[in-house]
C-alpha cells in the first residue's frame, strides 16, 4: 500500500492511496459525501486489490485532501482532481472508475470534460449523477432529507444530531457493523461543515451524457437506499445504453458495508467481463 498526492487544476493537495498489482487494470474508487477513502474497509480494498490496481481518492474537502475555500460547485474542477490523479499513476487506457453516492457524480463531472478515452467502464454504487431541484438522477432519500440543513451546521449540538439521524442507513443492520459504523461517523463529523455544505450548493444535469455513454455500468443500488432514492439508480439505467443494474432488496446506502463479499464479487464479476 502507498499512499500519493497529486496537485489538482486549482493547486489543491489531492491525496489517494493505491494498492495491489501495478500492471493490473486502474479500478479508482470515488467516495461520497462527507466520507473518505477509509469508508471502503480494509476488506474490499484487500479483495480488489489482490486483482486490480485499486486507487482511492479523498475528494477535495475530505481526508487528507486539501480543503480550498471554494469551488466545490464547479464541475470542471471536480473532473480535474480525478484527471490529476489519473495522470500521476500514468494512467492513459482501461481505468474502471467506481463511484459510491457523491462520488457517482464527479464521475459524471469527469466523463462531461474529458470523455471516456481513459475508461473503460463506469461503476455506480448508491451514485447521483446529478445534483440539482428537479433532477431525477439525484433525488435523495428520507434520511438526507431529514439531516439537512442541520448535517451542515457549525453548531456540534445541531450537526451531531443530524448526521447521527442517519443511523444504521450507511451500514445496514447494525449488528457486528459498530465499527465500521463510528467511522463512518467519525468521517463525517471531520469533514469541515463548510464543505459538506458547499457540495450540495451547485446545479448540474448529466442525462445527456449518461445516454450518450459508450462504455458499459454497473449499477448497483439498494432498494431500501434511505441517503440516494433507488429512482435515482433506475433513471441512470434507462439511460445508460449498455447498463448492467443489480438491485439489493432491501438494502441501504452502503452495500460494501452490508455485505463486502457480494459487493466484491458482483463488482469484479464486472470488471472482468470488460
Amino acid at each position: 500500500m502507498a499512499i500519493r498526492e497529486t496537485v489538482s487544476v486549482d493547486g489543491t493537495s489531492i491525496v489517494y492511496r493505491v494498492e495491489g498489482d501495478a500492471a493490473a487494470r486502474p479500478l479508482v474508487l470515488l467516495h461520497g459525501w462527507a466520507q473518505s477513502l477509509r469508508c471502503w474497509g480494509d476488506g474490499v480494498l484487500d479483495a480488489l486489490s489482490a486483482k486490480y490496481r485499486v486507487i482511492a481518492v479523498d475528494l477535495r474537502g475530505h481526508g487528507y485532501s486539501g480543503a480550498p475555500a471554494d469551488g466545490y460547485d464547479d464541475p470542471k474542477i471536480w473532473a480535474s482532481d480525478v484527471e490529476a490523479v489519473l495522470a500521476a499513476e500514468r494512467i492513459e487506457s482501461g481505468a474502471v472508475l467506481l463511484g459510491w453516492s457523491y462520488g457517482g457524480l464527479v464521475i459524471c463531472d469527469y466523463l462531461a470534460e474529458f470523455g471516456e478515452t481513459v475508461v473503460d467502464a463506469i461503476v455506480l454504487v448508491g451514485a447521483i449523477t446529478s445534483i440539482g431541484p428537479g433532477q431525477r438522477g439525484g433525488r435523495v432519500g428520507s434520511s438526507m432529507r431529514a439531516a439537512i440543513p442541520a448535517a451542515m451546521s457549525e453548531d456540534p449540538s445541531e450537526s451531531i444530531r443530524a448526521l447521527g439521524s442517519f443511523g444504521t442507513a450507511l451500514t445496514g443492520p447494525a449488528e457486528g457493523k459498530g465499527v465500521a459504523s463510528q467511522a463512518l461517523f467519525g468521517a463525517s463529523l471531520s469533514t469541515p461543515p463548510r464543505v459538506r455544505a458547499a457540495l450540495f450548493n451547485r446545479a448540474v444535469g448529466h442525462d445527456e451524457l449518461l445516454a450518450g455513454l459508450t462504455v458499459p455500468a454497473l449499477i448497483l443500488h439498494g432498494t431500501a437506499d434511505t441517503v440516494v432514492d433507488v429512482s435515482a439508480a433506475r433513471h441512470a439505467a434507462e439511460l445508460i445504453p449498455a447498463a448492467t443494474a443489480s438491485y439489493w432488496e432491501g438494502c441501504d446506502h452502503g452495500p460494501f458495508v452490508e455485505d463486502p463479499q457480494r459487493f466484491v464479487a458482483e463488482v469484479s464479476e464486472f470488471v472482468d467481463g470488460l
